[in-house]
């Protein structure tokens, strides 16, 4: 295989070369952080689990789009032993192809372009910023509805407390007209109106006549 690696290709070394740059420009295009898969993973399953046991149709609190929405750059240093390990099993082929085999990979730093860097950082700070955002408006809604629920039931206690008094007086009134009849109620309620009538500063007395028909 030496023959086509020294007489088939015009710059047998560039050509190498880019190969292995090719390679690596195909993994880190499509590189997928792995500790974002086993999060996605798990909050797949435990929404399963939930919607098993009767939760409905409940969705994940971190979707994918918030785990795997692009790779920056810290991603692919932190993940450097996987980028060399894809280049040790994706060149296995150059010993059939060229002759040539691959002892090692060994990929230490990640440089970008200047303006590549500084334009990722920028995607980056924006999205640190949406991601602050979201958990500001979230805390917020939660408060507003935590906020919400103590007021309904402080006006249902309220509530309860003006109408207690009221079915107290109700009950009363019945256990005393079904033991003593219309007048020990009649006479409960005249002694009831006494000491209304040394608050008050003017009484009406009102006639209701009834008119016979010929």
């Amino acid at each position: 295989n030496l023959y086509p690696y020294l007489f088939g290709v015009e710059s047998p070394l560039e050509h190498v070369m880019g190969y292995f740059v090719s390679v690596l420009r195909e993994r880190i295009a499509n590189f997928v952080d792995p500790k974002g898969q086993s999060l996605l993973a798990d909050a797949v399953a435990e929404t399963e689990a939930i919607a098993g046991t009767g939760g409905g149709d409940i969705e994940p609190q971190t979707s994918a789009v918030e785990l795997s929405e692009g790779v920056s750059i810290n991603d692919l240093r932190k993940n450097l032993p996987l980028l060399n390990q894809y280049m040790e099993e994706q060149c296995r082929s150059t010993t059939g192809r060229y002759g040539i085999e691959l002892d090692a990979a060994l990929i230490t730093e990640i440089d970008p372009p200047a303006e590549v860097d500084r334009a990722l950082s920028a995607i980056n700070s924006t999205r640190n910023q949406v991601a602050a955002d979201i958990s500001t408006a979230r805390a917020d809604s939660e408060q507003q509805i935590t906020m919400s629920a103590r007021a309904v039931e402080i006006a249902t206690n309220n509530a309860q407390a003006e109408v207690a008094p009221l079915h107290e007086l109700a009950g009363t009134l019945i256990s005393i007209k079904s033991e003593g009849g219309s007048d020990c109620l009649k006479a409960y309620l005249r002694n009831l109106r006494v000491p209304l009538f040394k608050r008050t500063e003017r009484i009406y007395q009102t006639e209701s006549k009834i008119e016979g028909k010929a």
